[in-house]
């Protein structure tokens, strides 16, 4: 059992009230309240491993995400938010569109699902990966932000939320500077970290430049950004999607696994599959 009062947050596109009443009675809540449109917020309710199993069960037949958060969590508790890239703030797996481009997606997005799920050491995947493509014409990066890249619903709303209660924005990713640094202008982001992609005469040489950023470099990152501010690790709120993510995760206040992988899933204080990126507003309802 949980010591501290929890409160039980039930959302998605789809979510209805029935439902919603059904797995607040599973829940044991002593009341439920409509806070947004197909969002609930579920009071006095028992917690346990076995009873979140239940929870997320009927949930996911529901097509609603469920989170045990504490009852007196709110955003002012936070100094900063940091977000992945790659099928977290955006939608597509940058490195395999770019594949796309050389005709070799289904090789590096094999490799892509294998580290994501924990099967594959990131720093070799990625340099496995971007061997592929080797003399690549570097104007493809350029067709992918402009043809490809999309924010992941709910991102907009959700930064700038974050950024009226104060909170620093970090964008830290496996993945390669050419757009981080695209988003950070585009979204006006405080700090993006990520590699950088070697250029040699207009084409891609297959190498990186510099240190990769893996697990550890994330974590280095969220513990870093939160030094700078003068707070613990546990004033930020992270949010990713893979394997990659899981460290940077471990030293948060609060770990928001999205649209993510059964490991990354299994390890987050709150996952969801149906919301958008603003869901994770809602848990501060």
């Amino acid at each position: 059992m949980n010591q501290h009062p929890m409160k039980l947050i039930l959302q998605g596109p789809n979510a209805s009230e029935h439902a919603a009443r059904r797995v607040a009675e599973l829940a044991g809540a002593a009341r439920m309240a409509t806070v947004a449109p197909h969002v609930f917020r579920c009071d006095g309710v028992n917690d346990s491993d076995e009873l979140r199993e239940t929870v997320r069960g009927a949930c996911l037949a529901a097509g609603m995400d469920a989170a045990f958060v504490p009852a007196n969590l709110q955003l002012a508790d936070f100094r900063l938010v940091v977000m992945d890239m790659d099928s977290t703030l955006i939608t597509i797996e940058c490195i395999d569109e770019i594949a796309d481009m050389q005709g070799l997606k289904s090789e590096v997005a094999a490799v892509t699902e294998a580290a994501m799920r924990g099967e594959l050491e990131f720093r070799e995947s990625l340099q496995k990966q971007v061997a592929l493509l080797a003399g690549l014409d570097a104007s493809a990066l350029e067709q992918v932000f402009e043809e490809r890249l999309e924010l992941t619903l709910g991102a907009h709303d959700m930064l700038h939320a974050m950024k009226a209660a104060g909170l620093r924005t970090v964008l830290v990713s496996g993945g390669f500077t050419y757009f981080t640094e695209r988003l950070q202008k585009e979204l006006e982001l405080d700090v993006t970290r990520a590699n950088l992609l070697e250029v040699v005469d207009g084409k891609l040489t297959g190498r990186v430049i510099g240190d990769i950023v893996d697990a550890d470099a994330k974590k280095i990152m969220v513990e870093t950004q939160s030094a700078e501010l003068g707070v613990p690790s546990s004033a930020a709120i992270v949010i990713g999607d893979g394997a990659n993510d899981l460290q940077m995760m471990s030293v948060a206040g609060l770990s928001v696994a999205f649209r993510a992988k059964p490991v990354v899933q299994a390890k987050a204080n709150v996952a969801l599959n149906f919301s958008g990126l603003d869901g994770v507003l809602n848990l501060f309802r």
